[in-house]
């Protein structure tokens, strides 16, 4: 009999557990991610309250990038780079990128358009796109919003977009900071790196051996490495200009991953607004 009445005490015991669990709402923990659009709305909330109130916005553009690189190339890379600034800057979050902007004319076809593979949208429906958005992100509790762009068509763009909400916003303790220096590294910094280890012939403008390596560090699923390697010296025809991309490699690439991120974070730690870190 004793043994009987220890299982049906077990019994009840956890049969007590089992109702107490499923009475209770479930508690999972909060996913380890950087991105906004990865969390639900009471997630964002909790994060901002806990002073997570910088966000990035990364900038791509979908274009032509001659017959190697896909056409989402600014897309991948702003996106994989932002999480690399924020989870080093730390207090931040990072929006969904912004694939659409400005990349040419449609009538007549001018610069990327002239080629298939582009969407383009005007600048000034690229300003209200930004303005808008970031606009979303204040009131909701963001205190700033950084604006880093992959593509050097619309740096303008995005500086006049910060300057425009830093004045609106000024009495309302929030602001944008532009990070010039995350595009500025690649046709700065990273070009002469590339210069100075024997690759000067190499280095172009669009699609050439900076943006090709930067691909491969990044995501070399969107190259096509295997016709990359049997081509021959690329013309602008292709939509590569300038440089020679053949000798590509992901450890040239990550040399300039490495730089635009250690821009980044360096011009969010001494933002000129004194607001730093959150």
């Amino acid at each position: 009999m004793l043994p009987f009445m220890r299982m049906f005490s077990g019994f009840l015991s956890g049969l007590a557990l089992a109702l107490a669990l499923a009475g209770s709402p479930a508690r999972a923990a909060t996913p380890d991610t950087v991105d906004f659009a990865d969390l639900t709305w009471t997630e964002i909330r909790a994060a901002i309250q806990a002073g997570d109130t910088t966000i990035i916005i990364p900038v791509g553009g979908t274009e032509q990038s001659g017959p190697y690189i896909a056409v989402g190339k600014h897309d991948i890379r702003a996106m994989i780079l932002a999480r690399r600034i924020a989870r080093t800057a730390g207090h931040a979050l990072v929006a969904p990128v912004v694939a659409y902007v400005p990349e040419g004319g449609t009538s007549p076809r001018t610069s990327h358009m002239r080629f298939p593979g582009t969407i383009s949208i005007t600048p000034a429906t690229f300003r209200a796109l930004l303005s808008d958005a970031a606009e979303s992100f204040r009131v909701q509790g963001f205190r700033r919003v950084v604006l880093i762009g992959d593509h050097g068509g619309y740096q303008k763009d995005l500086r006049a977009v910060a300057d425009t909400l830093n004045r609106r916003w000024m009495p309302q303790g929030a602001h944008v900071l532009y990070v010039a220096h995350y595009y500025d590294v690649v046709p700065g910094a990273y070009s002469t790196w590339l210069r100075q280890h024997g690759h000067a012939a190499e280095v172009g403008m669009h699609a050439d051996l900076s943006d090709t390596s930067l691909m491969l560090a990044l995501d070399p699923a969107l190259v096509r490495t295997q016709a990359l390697r049997a081509a021959g010296m690329p013309t602008p025809a292709q939509g590569m200009y300038g440089g020679d991309p053949r000798q590509a490699s992901a450890a040239l690439g990550q040399v300039g991953a490495d730089m635009q991120v250690a821009a980044a974070v360096a011009a969010m730690q001494h933002d000129p607004t004194g607001q730093n870190s959150h």
